[in-house]
């Protein structure tokens, strides 16, 4: 481990000292914050998983659907359907703050109804799909939005981490002995000083007697 050059004198010690006084409180106050970010993390992990089974299962279901509409009417008659009606902007994106974290919120508007293709040269199965996808979106829309937090969570947990760690097994340590350098360096000064002083002491008492 690198070591800090210092000059051995008190006001940098004075300096040293302070500064291991700041990077002990930065290292408490970032270490609460990994702290409260894990417990988020994990609770966000536990719901999400729960949300992604539900999404999985009804899409299973909503795919299921289309694969026998597609086998009763062919994929261009379904292709066709699928493309008929007009585009519409369904989602609105902005961002909130989760423990100094932005996420995205998703805003999902107004579904409109499927239209623009043919009821009768369709199955009706494609109508329950269709309809139970309309149903399963505002839960995908739901789950992007917590998987995103989750990621961004997740890149401030590891850049926390690091920070914590680099200040309780680097900086501080590094500070700490170089502290603890000074002081033995001044304390050996200030016993030389006594001896040389004490020396001088018994040469002025032996000259005067």
């Amino acid at each position: 481990m690198a070591t800090i050059r210092v000059n051995p004198n008190r006001m940098e010690l004075l300096k040293l000292r302070r500064r291991l006084e700041v990077a002990k409180r930065g290292h408490k106050l970032l270490k609460d914050k990994l702290d409260e970010l894990l417990k988020e993390f994990m609770a966000r992990i536990a719901e999400n998983r729960r949300l992604r089974d539900e999404v999985e299962e009804a899409l299973f279901g909503a795919y299921g659907q289309l694969a026998i509409a597609r086998a009763e009417a062919g994929s261009p008659v379904i292709a066709s359907a699928l493309l008929a009606g007009q585009p519409a902007d369904l989602v609105e994106a902005g961002e909130k703050n989760v423990m100094s974290v932005r996420v995205p919120l998703l805003d999902l508007g107004e579904i409109p109804p499927p239209e623009g293709y043919s009821l009768a040269t369709t199955p009706a199965l494609l109508d329950g799909a269709l309809e139970n996808l309309s149903e399963v979106l505002p839960r995908m829309v739901e789950l992007a939005e917590r998987e995103k937090a989750i990621e961004l969570l997740a890149a401030e947990i590891e850049t926390t981490r690091r920070r914590v760690n680099a200040l309780e097994y680097v900086l501080m340590p590094q500070l700490a002995d170089a502290v603890r350098s000074i002081r033995m360096k001044l304390d050996e000064s200030e016993r030389s000083e006594r001896t040389r002083l004490m020396k001088v002491k018994e040469m002025i008492e032996g000259q005067q007697q």
